[in-house]
């Protein structure tokens, strides 16, 4: 389907960016090249039986014959926002290592909080994985789990738990009403995240055996939910009880360390995600980190080449 790179341009920072596509009509010509190159295909029916239009273009499929854009079927669609601040958005939210709120990317752009917001969400509907990616294959893996939300001490009166409320698991830790991610991380490679309800096995042996082949050498902490990785896997545990960090190599310092970014961006620049929405930001995390080796261009062109997803404002907001 992809690709062939337009050799005029090579931007590194925003203003090389905004130079460039300074006219709609190259934006749309480097999509178009981007998301067909010089091949269209109707986004309805996948005919490439397509005539030119004055709006744009119509499948010539005598079942179909409905008109389209470059944009029909995408994150752009049915949008009134012009492709140079999209393009500009995508730059921002991909490059800024703990990411870009809403209220400051409308600011920066000129655009309404509400509409930032939108578009931010359509973007992370870009950044999903369209396909399982598997880790550890020639290198180690780390396994571990991250709770997300605010120390009961925070909270409002009303919203604290009594101390007769907290129940204490096998492991010692009160429950707390926080969010639970699941993060896997290959070391010097690509992150995998998932937010689950419970670090139980049914939920970390599922996403392990679906994103880490059988053999692979993984490390983790000493919870007793990665002690069956011993059956299929080379397995080995930090013992932070015995506060040792570091023992040869095992250890699980590269997917702390991701934590630490996760956690920075979700209360420093975000301030607050609801569960509902807390896997898409996930993705937002995954993708920038596992793109990190990359060039400013590279990525945003990796992106666009996997925009092809419509997000209405009705489903985002309804989306459970």
């Amino acid at each position: 389907m992809y690709i062939s790179k337009p050799t005029t341009m090579n931007f590194k920072s925003l203003p090389q960016l905004l130079d460039y596509f300074k006219e709609e009509s190259t934006c749309r010509d480097y999509y178009q090249q981007i998301r067909w190159n010089g091949e269209e295909a109707c986004p309805h029916c996948g005919s490439l039986k397509v005539y030119t239009t004055k709006r744009g273009f119509r499948c010539g499929d005598k079942e179909c014959r409905k008109d389209f854009t470059v944009t029909t079927g995408t994150i752009f669609h049915n949008s009134n926002i012009p492709l140079r601040i999209w393009f500009a958005a995508i730059f921002l939210a991909t490059t800024h290592k703990k990411g870009i709120s809403s209220v400051q990317l409308a600011l920066d752009l000129g655009i309404t909080q509400k509409t930032a917001w939108h578009v931010l969400h359509r973007i992370r509907e870009m950044l999903k994985e369209k396909s399982p990616q598997m880790l550890g294959e020639n290198n180690m893996v780390e396994v571990d789990e991250a709770y997300i939300g605010g120390n009961n001490k925070n909270r409002h009166y009303g919203k604290k738990r009594s101390k007769e409320d907290y129940r204490f698991t096998n492991e010692g830790k009160p429950y707390q009403p926080k969010k639970m991610v699941i993060g896997i991380i290959e070391r010097n490679g690509k992150v995998v995240l998932k937010h689950v309800p419970s670090a139980d096995l049914n939920n970390v042996g599922s996403l392990i055996s679906k994103h880490v082949p059988k053999g692979s050498t993984i490390y983790s902490d000493e919870a007793p939910v990665y002690n069956h990785l011993k059956k299929s896997y080379t397995h080995d545990n930090v013992k932070h009880s015995l506060n040792i960090y570091v023992e040869g190599n095992v250890h699980t310092n590269s997917i702390e360390n991701f934590w630490s970014v996760l956690k920075r961006g979700l209360y420093g620049v975000y301030h607050q995600v609801s569960e509902k929405h807390l896997e898409r930001y996930l993705d937002e995390f995954s993708a920038r980190f596992n793109t990190r080796t990359l060039s400013s261009q590279e990525r945003f062109e990796k992106f666009l080449v996997e925009s092809e997803s419509v997000l209405s404002y009705k489903r985002l907001i309804n989306d459970l």
